[in-house]
């Protein structure tokens, strides 16, 4: 293949990621609207304000009432209280529920799920809220999928009373923040309800959800529908039975069945909750004065690594820890400016483990994003394209405008000389510069000769 054939290989396959892509974006935004249409329906505001007492509350006190747009409320009910007063063995089956209690708490902590206060022995936990995220339905279903395994495993154990029934809804919620470490929240709503109705018509031993949950779980787990239930205002509504884990995405070991296929389908959706917390940090905390290494830079850096990391043959996971580099590979520059990769691997350390990342990981992410740092030598293929994503516009047709966005940021912390300086040094440096990746030599080698000419017209016209 011809170098003029190979590079348009490499800009189909480009335009082809670019568009999967786009394609992915706005199939989420779609389905995003689509559950909020569904839920805003089935939700009368100020009817469910007035029902639940919480009207003047809002007036009283905005701050301790707040509406989630996104969250996942999972109903267990518990049974088995009928049969307690006619056994022999009541306080050790009540020593049993409590064992239970405890170790449902457990699954629902590891799972990222908060408990609230109820009435009575039911339990109701709810995802999204603390902190917000995408991820909810999955962990929520995920919990119920531990819970149920972990029942299965009390009941063959011996002579075990309780049995349990799970259902799970997500859509918009209002929480009341009421102060107590341990519960700190109550919920209202009709979606609340009709989690509790999921809860009560589900099977025992099953996990019913309703169709907002299927549409954001289904990738994952194998559900089937199994029926409808009422629902406040907008008559029956599908109800699904989760079965299990998505075949390929198991492991086949019962007491570990997470795969990291799994992982890997999760860490998609989870991906877009980091990056939202990491640009919101970046356009909070960064300087006002970097005006190249800014949250613009930060997002063309993440959406190049994953470009030439797919355009490279790099393993998803793989891409999925370059994107979460390119993320944070500026984040230093909160603090400092000269040596901000190292504060860089610092707040990475600080915010990944909150998404369950690694250490492994972390230190992988940590390695790619001490790459940047010049000079550029890559030991590996993930810091190659780390690298030539970091100085992907020396080869694109807005070279000089990014260029002198860097000379205006060096100029006012007094590190560079006049412009016919910088244009100089700029010719040395892209002169002496090379891309590490096909890709890169592929899309961007070729226009580094039309800077360095651009370049050299410039000073021509100073002088």
């Amino acid at each position: 293949m011809t170098q003029g054939n190979e590079e348009a290989a490499y800009v189909d396959k480009l335009r082809e990621l670019g568009k999967r892509n786009s394609q992915l974006a706005e199939s989420l935004r779609e389905l995003t609207q689509r559950y909020e249409g569904i839920s805003e329906h089935t939700e009368q505001y100020q009817a469910l304000l007035r029902e639940f007492g919480l009207d003047d509350v809002m007036r009283k006190s905005q701050k301790d009432v707040k509406r989630y747009k996104m969250a996942s409320m999972v109903y267990i009910v518990v049974y088995g209280f009928g049969d307690l007063q006619q056994r022999s063995d009541a306080d050790l089956q009540l020593d049993r529920l409590d064992e239970m209690f405890i170790s449902i708490d457990d699954i629902a902590s590891r799972c990222g799920l908060v408990k609230i206060p109820t009435i009575g022995d039911n339990l109701l936990f709810v995802g999204g809220i603390l902190p917000e995220n995408k991820t909810n339905p999955i962990d929520a279903v995920k919990m119920a999928y531990e819970v149920t395994a972990m029942m299965r495993r009390f009941r063959a154990s011996g002579d075990w009373l309780w049995d349990l029934a799970i259902g799970i809804h997500t859509g918009p919620v209002m929480g009341r923040f009421i102060g107590n470490k341990r519960l700190p929240y109550t919920l209202a709503g009709n979606n609340v309800l009709t989690a509790t109705r999921l809860g009560l018509g589900a099977g025992l031993g099953k996990v019913s959800i309703s169709p907002m949950t299927f549409e954001l779980v289904k990738e994952f787990f194998t559900v089937e529908k199994s029926g409808c239930v009422p629902v406040k205002y907008s008559g029956l509504m599908d109800v699904y039975s989760v079965s299990g884990i998505r075949p390929e995405l198991q492991t086949g070991d019962p007491d570990n069945p997470w795969s990291e296929a799994f992982d890997l389908c999760y860490s998609r959706f989870q991906f877009m909750d980091l990056q939202e917390y990491v640009l919101d940090m970046l356009e909070e905390r960064l300087p006002h004065n970097l005006y190249y290494h800014s949250v613009k830079h930060t997002i063309d850096v993440t959406t190049e690594a994953e470009l030439i990391g797919w355009a490279e043959g790099v393993p998803e996971a793989d891409i999925q820890l370059l994107k979460v580099a390119g993320l944070f590979h500026d984040s230093g520059h909160i603090f400092q400016y000269k040596g901000h990769e190292e504060r860089s691997c610092e707040i990475a350390q600080e915010v990944l483990p909150q998404y369950n990342y690694s250490q492994d990981k972390i230190d992988k992410v940590k390695r790619i994003i001490m790459a940047t740092q010049l000079p550029h030598t890559p030991t590996d293929i993930l810091e190659a394209v780390i690298q030539d994503s970091d100085l992907d516009y020396l080869g694109r047709s807005d070279f000089l405008p990014v260029s002198n966005m860097l000379y205006r940021e060096l100029k006012e912390r007094n590190m560079i000389g006049t412009l016919d300086e910088w244009n100089e040094m700029q010719i040395k440096f892209i002169s002496n510069h090379q891309y590490f990746t096909n890709t890169a030599r592929s899309l961007r080698e070729v226009n580094k000769q039309i800077q360095i000419d651009r370049i050299r017209e410039l000073l021509g016209e100073g002088k």
